[in-house]
């Protein structure tokens, strides 16, 4: 699998980032076998948050094993100076490891959101001083995450962003084109930028969710998840993606990454075009519904 630079941290992060979100409700031997998936496909990058249900618990056993062949980012979405190092101390100790790659203010996705959190920043900072995160970053989930995140690297010393990237969403012209001018400061900066929901479809609506799945619809076709993973690997400025919350698309998405060819600008707005019609999955907090 292709591996990119991480912006200016360095490191050469596969192109498909393993999303932890995966491991929601997997106990330590299903969390053992999609390491070992992931590792078989040329996977070096793992995503990982306090959030993401069972998957601290049981990726922990497995991950002192590798860490060393591995770049482990965690995130915390607490606001305070005090709540945030709580959330970083216990991911180190569910994970077993003395510190974090890359450190995240995660689900940062208005710049009222970011000024919310000015004491986790703090946080992040002084642990970054103690050594405890050699890196630090913002995600965000919604459509203001691009505006948020400018805002963000802008006021701060951060090394990565990491967004919504898929072919609906560049379908909206204010979404592109924040984010557009998000990723010309990274390439300008030499930020390392990270694309989230590559192979999302639309919201669930009615359906129920199967288990297993991520909060949004994702597709299932592996032709549509390869022209999202391509689509979001074509985007200048984006490094990596992040893998979908769900162990059944895993194997697809990883032979798409794994087998990645660029998309030419017509075929980019090819599938924008062809995505249009699709209902966002955002707002999150009216449409995301987990099974």
């Amino acid at each position: 699998m292709e591996r990119r630079r991480l912006g200016r941290i360095g490191h050469h992060s596969s192109v498909a980032i393993l999303g932890a979100a995966a491991l929601w409700t997997s106990d330590v031997e299903e969390a053992s076998s999609i390491f070992e998936l992931a590792e078989a496909h040329g996977v070096n990058h793992l995503d990982i948050a306090p959030r993401y249900g069972n998957a601290q618990r049981v990726a922990g056993p497995g991950l002192a094993a590798r860490r060393d062949r591995w770049f482990v980012a965690c995130k915390t979405m607490q606001p305070t100076r005090d709540e945030a190092r709580a959330d970083l101390e216990q991911s180190l100790s569910l994970l077993g490891i003395d510190h974090f790659d890359l450190y995240q203010l995660h689900g940062v996705t208005s710049v009222e959101e970011l000024d919310r959190r000015a004491g986790a920043v703090e946080t992040l900072l002084t642990a970054r001083e103690e050594g405890l995160v050699r890196h630090l970053g913002v995600t965000g989930h919604d459509l203001g995450a691009p505006a948020a995140h400018l805002e963000a690297v802008r006021r701060y010393d951060l090394d990565t962003v990491m967004f919504p990237v898929y072919p609906r969403v560049w379908a909206d012209p204010v979404y592109r084109a924040e984010a557009e001018r998000l990723l010309g400061h990274c390439i300008e900066h030499d930020l390392g930028a990270m694309a989230i929901k590559a192979v999302a479809h639309r919201p669930w609506g009615e359906v129920i969710p199967p288990p297993g799945n991520p909060w949004y619809q994702p597709h299932t076709d592996p032709a549509l998840i390869a022209r999202g993973v391509r689509f979001a690997l074509s985007t200048p400025g984006i490094t990596g993606l992040c893998t979908p919350g769900s162990p059944t698309l895993l194997p697809m998405v990883l032979a798409a990454a794994e087998e990645f060819v660029p998309m030419s600008e017509a075929e980019r707005d090819a599938a924008v075009r062809a995505a249009a019609a699709d209902e966002l999955i955002f707002p999150l907090a009216a449409k995301a519904r987990r099974p």
